[in-house]
């Protein structure tokens, strides 16, 4: 897909991290973008700084994804691309043993759900309703209509120990991402993902510098935290190359994850 004035782009969690990266890089091609994103302040910053336009959604709401996308395509038209960067996680055991008290717990239930219903439901209520606007445009000259793309994690493949719902939804990004692709092909669009391995997000920022180090130094090469920019990169290629379809790709300088 040509990048220009005449494309416009959604990316959810856009106002941080690899979202914003992301929409930095699509707006430096002329694209206009409209952020989903929960943050306010943030997202109206950035979508300042690029003449992009937020909307503020939270993805387990169909209120807020409906009006969110209401409101981009009222002002820049129906996207021609979707970038989903919106998640969350947490660390919780399965079942545990408390070491003093001998007293034992499982995972919760809301607690599992909770990560289910934003990274991998609310995904994929931003794919349908994205991809639903996107049948109505008029095919390109190679027939491509859009391109949808997608985060998961590494965790999807190799998640750690108290990762169970992280993983689970993520791995679900991965799993849904070749039937969705070969459901939207008759209509020329496109859909990958991303599995990104450690990151220096805004996440990080409360991790302690030696923790950070020593993640750096658990990747095999480059020896550090990969950078937002960097995964902004690799969604430009799949989002420009029209031969890009229904793979899901890691980009974690060949780490793969210890148990814990």
């Amino acid at each position: 897909m040509e990048l220009n004035s005449s494309v416009a782009a959604v990316v959810t969690g856009g106002a941080s991290g690899l979202g914003e990266a992301t929409v930095r890089a699509l707006a430096a091609k002329g694209v206009k973008v409209a952020i989903f994103d929960m943050n306010e302040e943030k997202g109206e910053k950035v979508a300042a700084d690029v003449g992009g336009v937020f909307c503020k959604v939270n993805v387990t709401s169909e209120e807020d994804v409906d009006a969110g996308f209401a409101k981009a395509r009222a002002a820049h038209g129906q996207e021609r691309i979707l970038v989903n960067c919106a998640g969350t996680g947490n660390a919780i055991k399965t079942a545990s043993r408390d070491k003093q008290s001998g007293e034992t717990k499982h995972f919760p239930l809301d607690a599992f759900n909770f990560i289910i219903q934003i990274n991998l439901v609310g995904t994929f209520r931003c794919i349908a309703k994205s991809a639903k606007g996107m049948l109505d445009l008029e095919p390109l000259e190679d027939g491509e209509r859009g391109v949808i793309i997608n985060t998961a994690s590494v965790a999807a493949e190799d998640g750690q120990m108290g990762q169970a719902a992280y993983s689970a939804s993520k791995g679900g990004v991965v799993g849904m991402t070749l039937p969705i692709a070969r459901d939207l092909s008759g209509d020329g669009i496109r859909v990958n993902t991303i599995l990104p391995g450690i990151f220096d997000t805004p996440l990080m920022q409360f991790a302690p510098e030696a923790v950070k180090q020593g993640l750096a130094a658990s990747v095999p090469f480059p020896k550090r935290l990969g950078k937002p920019a960097e995964y902004a990169q690799l969604a430009m290629t799949m989002i420009e190359c029209g031969y890009f379809n229904g793979e899901d790709v890691r980009l974690d300088g060949s780490i793969r994850m210890a148990p814990r």
